[in-house]
């Protein structure tokens, strides 16, 4: 990547930013008509109701409390906190009374922890099931996968979810064998072990979801590999067929994987609501959710506008290290 093509997809970053921060603004105003009556007691007078509407800028014209916005944040605590300050605030939460950049980094943790351990699981089931399904193309092994992977395409993650939850922790419980906590999180510092057993439902629940079009990408690439010269020869020098698959095609065939895993990593990032919401695991997309239907809309601009930021830095990596790979074969 040069220098000239790099400035220009930061630039492209920074517009896509902007124009989403816009429009995320535009329908949380939309959205929440009258914010300070959603955000006031429920015995708060007239009076009230207006200091608070007067306090955050509700009753400015939208380009104003945009501005506003980005540059100080509401009045509650007199300190700074808008966008363009450092670390920038990504708003003001209402309800926690807290900038809502500390509450996302508040989360990223356990988002974090979500999509890294459902990225190993998925990744390790689809290599292997990617290339057998190649290795016996049109055969009783390739059905059967993909019968299995269109399953797992098919299935929502919330059906999915409670199917795990059903068998793997209510049917184990009835029988004594409490391996698996039906949700919850341990921070890692504090119980590695515990740490995984509480997500380990939530990162079979997120793998399902995404193994059956990784399985089937990884397929097509492997078959499209195997047709090439250097096969060929591979094949003549009298390789055996699975060092034929593991060593020579293999590696060729992940071009397309390693995209797709950068857009999935930067969706789950982004807030796996369902998954979070099921197994009570209080990260970024539980904070989202939680925000529209409190009507704290400055966290619902503030982890949109995370979500962007992780889309885009995981396209950015995934496209550098794309050209990596493809430069390094």
């Amino acid at each position: 990547m040069t220098f000239s093509t790099l400035v220009n997809t930061l630039l492209r970053s920074a517009l896509t930013l902007l124009l989403m921060l816009i429009v995320a603004f535009a329908l949380t105003r939309i959205a929440y008509q009258d914010p300070a009556v959603m955000l006031a007691p429920r015995n708060a007078t007239p009076e009230a109701i207006a200091a608070i509407a007067r306090a955050l800028h509700l009753n400015d014209p939208w380009y104003q409390q945009l501005r506003y916005f980005l540059l100080r944040g509401p009045e509650i605590q007199g300190a700074p906190v808008g966008m363009l300050h450092w670390p920038p605030a990504l708003g003001y939460s209402f309800r926690f009374q807290t900038p809502v950049t500390q509450l996302i980094l508040q989360k990223v943790p356990v988002t974090l922890s979500l999509a890294l351990g459902a990225l190993v699981i998925w990744t390790a089931i689809s290599l292997l099931t990617g290339v057998l399904a190649a290795r016996y193309r049109d055969r009783f092994v390739d059905r059967l996968l993909a019968f299995f992977a269109y399953i797992a395409l098919s299935l929502p993650t919330f059906l999915s979810g409670m199917l795990i939850i059903f068998f793997l922790f209510y049917q184990l419980s009835l029988h004594n064998l409490n391996w698996f906590p039906a949700g919850g999180y341990v921070a890692l510092r504090e119980d590695p072990w515990q740490w995984a057993r509480h997500l380990a439902l939530p990162w079979l629940t997120l793998a399902l979801a995404e193994m059956g079009i990784f399985q089937r990408v990884l397929r097509s690439s492997m078959l499209d590999v195997l047709h090439r010269d250097y096969i060929r020869t591979a094949r003549a020098k009298g390789v055996s067929e699975w060092r034929v698959y593991f060593d020579h095609a293999l590696k060729p065939a992940l071009s397309p994987v390693l995209m797709l895993t950068g857009l999935e990593l930067a969706a789950i990032m982004g807030g796996a609501i369902v998954t979070e919401k099921m197994f009570g695991l209080d990260g970024v997309g539980r904070l989202a959710i939680d925000a529209a239907l409190d009507g704290d809309f400055p966290v619902v601009i503030g982890t949109t506008i995370f979500a962007a930021c992780v889309f885009i830095v995981c396209n950015l990596l995934t496209d550098v290290l794309h050209r990596l790979f493809l430069r390094s074969h």
